[in-house]
């Protein structure tokens, strides 16, 4: 049993002198200056100068820009073969028209109600619209009896919409501004610039020999009728 206890003893004394011994090493290792050489960020000696951040450019917001009437057209062209091939109803052609390219050049009534017929002013058509038609940049909401309401969308380069309401009045007529743009048309169809002048001459020529005719006409009726008049004069002083 003596045994025992002291050879128990002795295990524990072995055991704490190698942890103590570990522990003197682990210290002496930790105290030894280190060798390695690091070098800093900066200049030591030179005084601290804290690092400017700049500010990122802000983005210029700006309108989407519309793409020229004739990619609107192809585009619609393709958009209606496709709904052909699908065997689905075609879009409108005013998808391809924006708000400010159309002119409202009549109002009337239909079996559907109010209905309008707007004018293409880059191609010179003219269609008829209901409420509810697409326009590229919006959709016709009202029709009114002297005016259109649209709902004007507005595509911005950072995604998203801006809506506002838009009216349209109704074209007046204008007698002058259509008798000039009639004539325009077959001036434009003429020879050249020396084909009027040719023409007015001759017209002018023909409405002088009309008159001169006239004169003519009235200068004998006037003469015939004096010489009526002689006449019955004179058999009037040969009577008893």
């Amino acid at each position: 049993m003596r045994d025992r206890n002291r050879h128990t003893l002795g295990a524990l004394k072995a055991t704490l002198a190698v942890a103590l011994l570990l522990s003197l090493a682990a210290a002496a290792a930790a105290q030894t200056a280190s060798t390695t050489y690091r070098g800093t960020a900066r200049d030591p000696f030179t005084k601290y100068k804290p690092q400017l951040k700049r500010a990122a450019p802000k983005k210029v917001l700006a309108p989407v820009p519309v793409p020229p009437i004739q990619a609107r057209i192809d585009g619609y062209k393709a958009q209606k073969q496709a709904a052909m091939n699908m065997q689905q109803p075609a879009p409108k052609p005013t998808t391809a028209l924006t708000l400010s390219e159309v002119q409202v050049i009549g109002i009337f009534r239909t079996p559907r109600g109010y209905a309008a017929m707007v004018e293409a002013t880059p191609i010179n058509l003219s269609y008829v619209v209901y409420p509810g038609e697409r326009f590229y940049d919006g959709m016709l909401v009202a029709i009114e009896e002297t005016r259109l309401v649209f709902r004007r969308q507005t595509r911005w380069t950072d995604g998203h919409t801006e809506v506002a309401v838009e009216t349209k009045p109704l074209r007046q007529a204008n007698a002058v501004a259509d008798s000039l743009a009639a004539q325009r048309p077959s001036v434009e169809a003429g020879t050249g610039a020396g084909a009027a002048p040719a023409v007015s001459a001759g017209n002018k020529t023909d409405v002088n020999a009309l008159v001169e005719a006239l004169k003519a006409l009235a200068a004998s009726a006037s003469e015939q009728q004096q010489r009526q008049q002689d006449s019955q004069g004179s058999k009037g002083d040969g009577k008893p």
